[in-house]
């Protein structure tokens, strides 16, 4: 059942960012960056944890679940910090995934030739 909900929960939240894709006259780059806000939105009033516990990795992977873990970074590290967790506790939290980002974005470039579609 958790594959199931994963795959709903990531399938349903992908459907709403191709319906904005297609509907809306929103960039890609707008959409993910509202996606990354809305994580940090819908976690700080409390509605994206449930649906973490609901979808799992459905609700993780995504963007979303970027603004979910900058969230609970921040969140966990004011407790163990005070407010110099505000600053430090995003980074720390999402550390492994900006790394990954950068790594893998650096070893395509090397592979292939990016450039301007022109």
């Amino acid at each position: 059942m958790d594959y199931l909900n994963a795959f709903l929960c990531g399938g349903i939240l992908c459907a709403i960012g191709q319906i904005l894709i297609d509907k809306t006259q929103l960039t890609p780059a707008r959409i993910l960056t509202g996606y990354v806000v809305a994580g940090v939105f819908l976690t700080a009033i409390g509605v994206y944890g449930p649906i973490v516990e609901w979808g799992g990795a459905g609700a993780t992977v995504p963007l979303l679940g970027f603004g979910y873990s900058l969230a609970v970074g921040v969140r966990r590290a004011v407790v163990e910090k005070g407010w110099l967790g505000v600053l430090t506790g995003g980074l720390t939290a999402t550390a492994g995934g900006i790394a990954a980002a950068v790594v893998f974005g650096v070893m395509m470039a090397l592979i292939f030739k990016p450039g301007d579609k022109r």
